[in-house]
């Protein structure tokens, strides 16, 4: 349902629950549309959708006739100050004002409500303050603070709280060493994107029924505890970009609900721990630490599930183990910077994933969504909401040699090829045009040779190209995508090549100018009797012309006195004309 809400909605004087969410409204909503719902209980209004087309313009001294049990709204333009009418609903159980564009200070007389609360929902605004701890709350509540500028400690409180976001914020300090004591029915946690500091706690290990722990982009530092055989219902682990150091505990590989394990920027190293009994691994992400070692064939080999698979910017060394292959359902792979040697296993082609749409796509669990930062179109782009859309390949930066496999041109669904920075042999693959999704492709700093394929000019989605710094020769292709391609830093190192936008070569697809030559030879001689005809033609011209007219006056004697005679008559009108201007503009000065 869309426009604006029916008049006669708010004639409905026995009215006690209105639940009008999920629909497009747009207008205004006054305190004279509630002014006949004394009796109501429930308001639910609003969409899912980050788009606001309902504004509520209320006045600030608004006493309402009701008493509230529950109030959704989300979506809806409620701010920019925050609701003083909602000083008298002391018997509310759920609020929610999510994305409602209040920029204000939370007032003290709101948190000071003796309110028994299931349910707190004021994500996604601009509201500002500390958080104190006297808020109540019933059994498996749900506390949702997330996109906020709140500062000060974390708050802690009654132990009855299931759900706690508290993400893009501004709080600081330690995580309260007693969070697990405190609360410890919390079923998912989120408290990333502030400025926390110090260590994990170890009351951690007494979140029993903790399914998902977000802790990122912090500045938590110190190891990570060894209390995860006592968390075995976790889903989704994320400590990236910490300052956390040491080995990942051997006891992670207990979890066999673990679905996402994120680990990247933090300062971790040794040996990756066995975790071969995560079979339902989604997404593993090792990326920006200092691990070593080989990659480990458990991979491959258990988790059968796996979409993104990231160990950039480490120090694994050997080779890409060939039981990788079998990872049927991945988008990502990301093995850049590093050590790794040999060759790409032919077998690549089997990353059906890479081929083929799946279903099963979705990276979200119980309200969070990862994040993953690929390196694509020559710079690292960040995606949560539609990282299952990103298909990407990365091996730059190792050791690797050999040729590109053949096989790897089958993966058809590949948005990202970044194999540069390696030792790379022989040619580009002819078919390599049956990339059809790609959008980057880098091949740059090898030793490739050959020409480039004309089959890439079909790559019509292509974006960002670098083939520079191979041995490549013969003629650069054009057409398509290729006319974009103006930069010659994308062929440069390639001595054998020519073709615009390189000065070899390029000047030959150009048509060249004609300039008329000056040395007096031949070519004079032969503009000249082309000019011939012209100028026989012009003095004909010219002489018909002027016989034509001036040829009969002079024969003709009558012709020639009436000519002239009218002349004269011209002549004198003209003159006449000036005296009598000249005479009026006298009299009138």
């Amino acid at each position: 349902m869309s426009g604006i809400i029916p008049e006669s909605l708010w004639e409905l004087s026995s009215l006690v629950s209105l639940h009008i969410f999920g629909n497009t409204w747009e207008g205004a909503i006054t305190e004279a549309h509630f002014a006949k719902l004394g009796g109501l209980r429930e308001v639910s209004i609003g969409n899912d959708s980050p788009n606001i087309s309902l504004v509520f313009n209320i006045s600030s001294d608004w006493i309402p006739p009701f008493k509230l049990r529950g109030l959704y709204i989300r979506s809806c333009h409620l701010g920019p100050k925050f609701p003083t009418w909602l000083r008298n609903q002391t018997e509310l159980t759920m609020l929610v004002l999510r994305n409602a564009r209040i920029s204000d200070t939370t007032p003290d007389w709101f948190w000071q409500l003796v309110l028994q609360l299931d349910a707190l929902d004021i994500a996604y605004n601009q509201l500002s303050g500390r958080v104190p701890n006297s808020l109540r709350f019933s059994y498996d509540s749900l506390v949702d603070l997330s996109s906020n500028r709140y500062e000060g400690p974390l708050p802690l409180w009654s132990s009855n709280i299931t759900v706690l976001y508290l993400s893009d914020n501004l709080f600081s300090g330690p995580i309260p060493h007693n969070i697990g004591q405190v609360m410890p029915h919390l079923t998912h946690l989120d408290i990333s994107r502030n400025s926390l500091s110090g260590s994990i706690p170890l009351s951690f290990g007494n979140l029993s029924q903790l399914t998902t722990m977000v802790i990122s982009n912090n500045h938590l530092s110190g190891e990570i505890p060894h209390f995860w055989n006592n968390i075995p219902f976790l889903v989704a682990i994320d400590i990236s970009s910490n300052s956390l150091s040491g080995k990942i505990p051997r006891t992670l590989g207990s979890l066999t609900s673990l679905k996402y394990l994120i680990v990247s920027s933090n300062n971790f190293s040794g040996e990756v721990p066995s975790l071969k009994n995560c079979s339902n691994m989604r997404i593993l992400d090792l990326g920006d630490n200092k691990f070593s070692g080989p990659i480990p064939a458990f991979i491959g080999e258990s988790m059968p599930s796996l979409k993104i698979l990231c160990l950039r910017k480490n120090s694994f060394t050997g080779s890409i183990p060939l039981q990788l292959c079998g990872l049927s359902t991945l988008h990502i792979l990301d093995f850049s910077h590093n050590n790794l040697s040999g060759n790409i296993p032919h077998c690549i082609d089997n990353l059906s994933g890479l081929k083929f749409e799946f279903t099963d796509l979705g990276i979200e669990v119980y309200g969070y969504k990862g994040r993953l930062g690929v390196v694509s179109k020559g710079r690292v782009l960040v995606y949560d909401s539609i990282l299952y859309l990103v298909y990407s390949i990365d091996l730059s930066d190792n050791n690797l040699s050999g040729e590109i496999p053949v096989g790897i041109t089958s993966l058809i669904k590949l948005g990202t090829l970044n194999l540069s920075m390696n030792h790379l042999t022989g040619n580009i693959p002819t078919n390599i045009g049956n990339l059809r999704s790609i959008e980057t492709l880098d091949l740059s700093v090898n030793k490739l040779s050959g020409s480039i394929p004309q089959s890439m000019v079909s790559l019509t989605l292509l974006n960002h190209l670098n083939l520079s710094y191979n041995n490549l020769f013969g003629k650069i292709p054009t057409g398509n995508q290729f006319q974009t391609f103006v930069d010659p830093s994308i062929y440069e190192g390639n001595v054998g090549l020519s073709g615009c936008p390189l000065p070899i070569g390029c000047q030959d697809n150009e048509e060249t100018p004609q300039v008329p030559s000056g040395d007096g030879g031949e070519d004079d001689d032969d503009s000249k009797l082309e000019k011939l005809p012209f100028v026989i033609s012009m003095v004909i011209g010219f002489c018909a012309g002027f016989w034509g007219i001036f040829g009969t006056l002079a024969i003709k004697k009558s012709w020639r006195y009436a000519y002239f005679h009218f002349l004269d008559k011209v002549k004198d009108a003209i003159l006449d004309f000036v005296s009598a201007i000249g005479t009026y503009l006298q009299k009138e000065s």
